[in-house]
Order: C-alpha cells, then sequence, then structure tokens
C-alpha cells in the first residue's frame, strides 16, 4: 500500500543528507509532494520545494511553517544531532524543543484524520520509562520559550551534549507516547523510529560515542555491519504509510536485536543510567566522555 503516497503532501526535517534524503528520494519516486526542510541544500530531483530551516531557531520554523502547505498529511521528524560535537542546549533543541514545539504549534492543526506523524528517535532514549522524572515536566511547557526556561532551570548549567542527546531521545520516545493517545482520538497515527547504528555523515561522531567502529557495529546485533540510510527509510515509509493503518505508538527499534541481546541478558545495558546529573558538568565527565574538541 505504498501507492497511497500518491500525491500525498509529505514534509521531511534533516532532508540534505543521510535518512532524511534517503527518504525523501524514496517519497518522490512513491509519487508524493515532498516539502524538504534542512540549514543544508537538500540536492533532490522532484522536490515540490526546498525549505531552508534552522531547527535551533524558533523564528526559522515559523518561517518555514508560513510558507509550507496549509494541509500537510504526513511528517517525518528525521533532523536530530549526536551531541558529540554539539553543545548541550543546541543538541536538545534541535532533537527535543523543535519537534515539540513544531507538532503542538502546527502539526496538529494541519494534519488531518488519517494522517501520520513518524519521529526519528534513537535505541540511545530506552530506559525512557525509567527516567521519565528528568524531564516529563517539559511537557507540560505551552511555548518554546516556556521549554527552553524550564530545561535550563533543571539541567546542567554546560552539560556534555551526548547526554542532553539522551536525555532529548528519552523525551521524544515518551513525548511519541503521549501524542499518540492524545490525537488517536482524531484519528492521527503517531510512530517513533529507533535507528540501530547507520552510515550516515554523523557515523564518526557516533563512533567516538560509542568507543570506536567496532563497538558501534556490536550496537546492530548480528548484522556485523552498520545499516544504509534506505534501510532505515523504509520502516518510516511504513510507519506512515496505510500499511499501518492500526499502528500507533509504536517505538519501532531497527537495530538487529541489539535490545534483544540486552533485555536477555547477552550483553551489558549501558542505558540504565540518568542522563541530567549535575555530576556531568564537571571538567572530569567532559573529558572521560571526550566531549571536549
Amino acid at each position: 500500500m505504498l501507492e497511497d503516497y500518491q500525491n500525498k503532501v509529505c514534509v521531511v526535517t534533516g532532508a540534505a543528507s543521510g535518512i532524511g534524503k534517503a527518504l525523501c528520494e524514496k517519497l518522490v519516486a512513491l509519487g508524493a509532494q515532498v516539502y524538504a526542510l534542512d540549514r543544508n541544500k537538500a540536492d533532490i530531483e522532484g522536490l515540490s520545494a526546498f525549505v531552508e530551516t534552522d531547527l535551533s531557531d524558533k523564528g526559522s520554523i515559523d518561517a518555514a511553517f508560513g510558507v509550507l502547505p496549509q494541509v500537510i498529511d504526513r511528517f517525518f521528524g528525521v533532523a536530530g544531532l549526536s551531541g558529540a560535537r554539539t553543545s548541550y542546549w543546541l543538541t536538545f533543541t534541535v532533537n527535543f524543543i523543535a519537534n515539540k514545539y513544531m507538532t503542538d504549534t502546527y502539526l496538529e492543526k494541519r494534519i488531518p484524520s488519517g494522517g501520520s506523524i513518524a519521529y526519528v528517535t534513537s535505541c540511545g532514549g530506552l530506559m525512557w520509562e525509567k527516567w521519565r522524572k528528568e524531564y516529563v515536566k517539559v511537557m507540560d511547557c505551552k511555548t518554546w520559550d516556556e521549554m527552553v526556561a524550564f530545561m535550563k532551570s533543571v539541567s546542567p548549567k554546560d552539560g556534555v551534549g551526548v547526554m542532553a542527546y539522551t536525555l532529548s531521545k528519552r523525551a521524544m520516545n515518551y513525548y511519541t507516547s503521549l501524542k499518540a493517545v492524545e490525537l488517536g482520538k482524531r484519528g492521527i497515527r503517531v510512530n517513533a523510529l529507533l535507528p540501530g547504528s547507520t552510515d550516515t555523515g554523523m557515523k564518526k561522531e557516533f563512533e567516538k560515542m560509542a568507543g570506536g567502529q567496532d563497538n558501534l557495529v556490536k550496537e546492530n546485533g548480528g548484522a556485523g555491519r552498520l545499516a544504509t540510510p534506505q534501510e532505515m527509510a523504509d520502516p518510516l515509509l511504513f510507519l506512515n504509510s496505510g500499511m499501518a493503518a492500526f499502528v500507533s505508538g509504536l517505538l519501532l527499534i531497527a537495530d538487529m536485536g541489539h535490545n534483544c541481546e540486552k533485555t536477555l541478558g547477552f550483553c551489558k545495558n549501558q542505558l540504565d543510567v540518568p542522563a541530567a546529573l549535575k555530576l556531568y558538568n564537571t571538567k572530569f565527565f567532559q573529558n572521560k566522555l571526550k566531549i571536549n574538541q
């Protein structure tokens, strides 16, 4: 039922490279009207429009939605930062605040019944149920400024970017579940893809965070390799297609069984730790996590 993308208005963030670009190419081939959002130019033939957008900037997001169609059938929130080369606040803003702001402010009004949203979160955001006390109150914030002010009041002043990555992805997994319940009453589905390690432009950053290429590959279970962007674009297409018409609130893990290895006790679960401790603000942890460039 991928043919149901024909003539559908699809908006994709993070469209210039990696999973976002692969997804846009597939959507164009399926006959969708594709609006590509990114800070960098999305060089993809057949787009309905490229809209230069900085997801760390509320004004840039507002300007983008000022030119996007009033009806959006399918939204794909693909853009994200690893935190390895970006600050704590830039990382959290792009990964979480921007997605919540776009959804609460615009998508809830523009996506009709029968439409859908698919975010790209992360396996790094697992254990979100256990540690939700660290982020759950930000869900009550109504505006961009409220979210920024609240998170700055409860998180490390100069915390390390990779911890913001974990925190933001946990918050997005929770938010996906929350919006699936809320918007489901209007016939709008909300799901998320949790990718395994993927060969994108951020590969070197994730290798650094994992402690080397071999360790990064191990995060893909028995695959013995990194996933391709196309292998992550396909499940995103599924989540926002008619084939998933009765699927909402799904956090789809695409890691070739690595999470099963952790659940079964075949390897250590290193994610079962808090992400927003003030302790992470110390130079000791910043050096230990190899954040300083």
